[in-house]
Parts: C-alpha cells; structure tokens; sequence
C-alpha cells in the first residue's frame, strides 16, 4: 500500500482540506498505478456515505438552438450536428418538451428509483414561457402521487433575482448550473459568455434559497491542473450539495468532434482525486458514463461516486435503468432518497449535504 497516498487520505478523513499542490500530486502519482487512489477514495466515500447511493433524473424542457458556442455541446446553433432521437440538434428554434412529457418522464424516475429529477433547458438564460412551462411543470408533478416525494431541479441558464424566487415559490429545490472547466481554460471553450457570469448565476440562486448542483465536463483538452482548479473553486467558492461530473462524448458537427475519449482509468483517477477534494459531498457521475466507461461503470463507487444519472441524457440515450438498478444490487449499495451527513467533521467552508 502507498503510504504517500493513505497519509492524504487519514488527513482527508480526518476533517483536513488538501492543498492545490497535494491534490495536483495526488493527480501525478497516480498514473502509472492508479488503484491505491482508488482504494482510499473509496475508503473516504464509505466512512461520510456507507453503503448509500442516490440516484437522479434529467429530462430536456426545450433543446437545440442555442446562441451560445460553447465548443462540446450540441445544442449550439452555431454548429451542425446531426438529429437524434433525444435532441434536435441545432435548428432554427428550439424544440420544446410539452409538460405532461415532463410529468410522465417524472413517474418513471421515480418509479425507477430516483430520488430528484431535472429539467433543463437550452439557451443562456430563461424566457418568460420557459419560466411559465417550468413552474407548469413542477405544480404537475408535486401535485402527482404517482411521483412521490420526487425533489425537483432546474437547469434554465442564468437567472435573476426574480426568476430564481420564482422557482422556489413553484416548489423547485436545487438549481444546476455547471463551471464546467478551470477560469483558466474556460476562455478557450466558450466565448459568448464569461465565467463570472455562471458564478454570478450560482450566487443569485443560492440567495433565492436553492441549493447548487454545480461541477464540470472533462475530456476539453483541459490539463490536470485545470481540473483541480476546478475542484477547489467548487470546495471554497461555491459550496455545492452535488458535484456532477461529466465526460467528453465528442458529438460530430461540434469543434471538439475530433476529441479522443478520455481512457476509463483516467476518468476514474478523475472521480477519486475530486473525492479527496470534496469529501462530504454528492459527487454525481452524469455524462458520458456509458459511453466512455464501458465495462468499468460499477467501478464510479470504488472511485468515489455516491449518485449517477438514471435513464436518457439531453442529446444521448442512456441504457436502461433495470441495468442500472442490477448493477447496484450486485454491488450490495443501498438506494437512499438523502445521503447521510458527517457533519461533526465538514470543514466550515463546506456546505453540508441538504
């Protein structure tokens, strides 16, 4: 066993914050042999969260046609990219969800066990009708037995003051809205929108009471460093209840189309080093986990997970949830509704999990 490793590790359990230089070379260490970073992410993910898992849903309430450019996302109108059965892709106006499909989508994460589900919409930020078919939304599933004690979630792009409030008053609890990347590397990704205004975004939506689902996508071209900058801007900065990590599908049509897939033992040292970053939080596998881990998808828990996306993404279909639901059992992890809270050693600068 590396002693390097587990003496970062013991200081993590025990209530301690890495540095940028420890994490970074946590990072390095790890890459000729990366199961020992494995081993005690897992270690630290047990200790703060047992055997417990959460699961959560998305569903798009309006795709496509986008004004923004931001370089791996197909949704941009600024790019070409071809339909699919999920997306439709960059046309002329954007496809919109009806909000009985909403509430449809609802039941069935529900029923397959999730314990929130999203609605997210393309676009920088909301229109009136979004913020309308939204709150029609919520009021349709809250109100709906058959989804249960659901929690419901936003991705609308950026808000005001007014709007955020007006989620809330609909029954919304969290709000994602992603830093995607370092400060550092962001320029390079997406140029019709700064990265203070997604930080500005996630502090309007903290001050309306929503808590924050907020993490990146990997695979850009971004350098390790670039990645725990990442996690540190998450840890003191924003203070998120979910971190969801993302991993580069390169989607023809789009600029980083040519992208070689990240190796599945590079997403898992990625998962495990943002454990020892964020040690209390619900670090949520999201994109790209079927496609990019294949046969290594059970192995997100081992590197630190404590939730993943059920069923469909926005433009990729996911595989069937009773895989899903197989996978976990094998694994004898326990779906819970709220992850339990180690709260006597959360450094104050972290936000407990809601």
């Amino acid at each position: 066993m590396d002693d390097y490793t587990e003496s970062f590790a013991n200081r993590v359990l025990n209530g301690e914050k890495l540095s940028r230089a420890e994490l970074l070379s946590l990072a390095e260490s790890s890459q000729e042999n990366p199961f020992d970073l494995l081993y005690w992410a897992n270690r630290i993910r047990t200790e703060n969260f047992g055997r417990a898992v959460k699961l959560c849903s998305i569903v798009a309430g309006k795709t496509g046609a986008c004004s923004e450019d931001c370089k791996w996302c197909a949704q941009s109108a600024k790019y070409e990219t071809p339909g699919s059965p999920c997306c439709s892709g960059a046309s002329n106006s954007p496809a919109r969800t009806e909000v009985e499909a909403i509430k449809q989508a609802a039941k069935e994460a529900s029923q397959a066990g999730a314990a929130s589900i999203g609605i997210v919409n393309s676009g920088r930020k909301p229109s009136e009708k979004d913020i309308n078919d939204a709150v029609d939304a919520a009021q349709l599933v809250t109100s709906d037995n058959m989804c249960g004690d659901l929690q419901m979630c936003a991705s609308l792009g950026e808000l005001d003051d007014q709007t955020a409030q007006k989620l809330v008053a609909a029954g919304f609890t969290r709000y994602n809205h992603n830093l995607e990347t370092s400060k550092a590397f962001y320029p390079k990704m997406v140029t019709t929108h700064k990265y203070e205004d997604r930080i500005n975004c996630l502090k309007t939506a903290k001050k309306a009471g929503l808590s924050i689902c907020c993490g990146g996508i990997f695979g850009l071209g971004e350098t390790w460093q670039d990645r725990i900058d990442l996690a540190i801007t998450l840890r003191d900065e924003i203070g998120p209840a979910v971190v969801p990590l993302n991993f580069l599908h390169p989607i023809e049509g789009t600029p980083l189309e040519t992208n070689k897939p990240l190796e599945p033992m590079e997403i898992l040292r990625i998962i495990a080093v943002f454990r020892f970053a964020l040690p209390y939080v619900d670090i949520k596998i999201a994109g790209g986990r079927e496609k990019n881990l294949g046969d290594l998808q059970s192995w997100i828990f081992y590197a630190g997970g404590t939730s993943f996306l059920i069923g469909n993404y926005l433009t990729t279909i996911g595989r069937p949830p009773e895989d899903d639901l197989r996978m976990i059992s094998d694994l004898g992890l326990e779906i819970v509704r709220k992850l339990p809270q180690k709260p006597s050693k959360t450094p104050k600068n972290q936000q407990n999990l809601p």
